[in-house]
């Protein structure tokens, strides 16, 4: 006898059907006159997070919204996630709600400034100046031949639809999101640069996805009660034995010292073969045949170096 019931799934699921938990976030984009869009979403989601070329969010929402014309049309936007208040939310609430931006817009009491991914850009929005944090974006329209979708069908799109990037229905879009740039406010910026402490998180409303006919439901950020941290499990040293079977599986000329392999005791099993190959490739880039130690160092100060190259991109 199961614990649960089984509920149907019906059309906007995360809302009619599950309690999920999501960000609150107002989405601004350019109008064809020039002037500004301000949209409430919640389906809005880190996609490629490692290992490509760029770094993408994903957005899913109505094709006929300002926020996805505007989208089809300049490819840019901004993705501002607003701090726990409740008038913040009420007025994304009311922006969030269907309707033309020219009726919307007037009474928009949010200020906003420019962002710092191309302020000369006239199709680049603003960002809004009380948000926490921002993303600014790109829409990716290579993928999926998502550029052949075009602005102007506000009565549902005709397929054949895309899967996952463009139209994905008549009334549907999906958008992976090249990150052009994270901006973030100065005391949240030192938190993440210096170390987070319990104290820093900032002030965030969560969406409870579920909504019925009257409200939208949120919670609001526990005021009294400090983010806790439960610690990471240690994770287990891989014995030198167990280091060499996987070191001498990658390749069948490059090898490594004993003290080389040292380096990587600690590196979480599902990653190991992954560092492995890329002291290999490092190794054929530099016609090196033994991955002693010195060649660990070198190797982990290009990839710090990379990554602190991308940071001030």
């Amino acid at each position: 006898m199961s614990s649960f019931k089984d509920l149907r799934i019906v059309d906007n699921f995360y809302q009619t059907s599950l309690f999920f938990p999501m960000p609150t976030v107002c989405i601004s984009t350019i109008n064809p006159d020039g002037s500004t869009n301000i949209g409430s979403y919640s389906l809005v989601f880190p996609y490629y997070v490692a290992g490509r070329d760029y770094y993408a969010m994903v957005l899913n929402c109505r094709n006929n919204s300002n926020t996805c014309q505007n989208i089809l049309r300049t490819k840019k936007l901004a993705i501002n996630f607003i701090p726990d208040d409740k008038k913040y939310f009420k007025e994304a609430v009311r922006l969030g709600f269907p309707g033309p931006s020219e009726e919307k817009m007037p009474d928009a009491w949010f200020k906003m400034e420019k962002g710092l991914a191309d302020p000369s850009d006239k199709e680049r929005p603003p960002v809004m100046k009380d948000a926490f944090q921002v993303i600014e974006c790109t829409w990716d329209d290579s993928l999926e031949d998502g550029g052949r979708w075009k602005a102007g069908e506000m009565d549902g799109y005709e397929g054949p639809y895309n899967n996952f990037n463009g139209i994905t229905s008549k009334f549907g879009a999906t958008f992976i999101l090249k990150i052009d740039k994270i901006l973030m406010k100065e005391k949240y910026y030192n938190a993440i640069v210096n170390g987070v402490e319990a104290g820093d998180f900032p002030p965030v409303p969560v969406d409870y996805g579920y909504r019925d006919s009257k409200n939208f439901w949120y919670t609001p950020f526990p005021k009294f009660k400090k983010p806790h941290a439960e610690p990471i499990p240690a994770a287990k040293e891989v014995d030198l034995a167990s280091l060499r079977y996987a070191a001498d599986r990658c390749d069948d000329k490059i090898k490594f010292t004993d003290e080389a392999l040292k380096n990587f005791v600690k590196v979480p099993r599902p990653f190991l073969k992954t560092v492995l190959m890329g002291c290999v490739e490092w190794a054929k880039e530099n016609g090196v045949e033994l991955i002693d130690d010195e060649h660990v160092k070198i190797i982990n100060d290009k990839r710090n170096a990379e990554k602190q190259a991308k940071k001030k991109k």
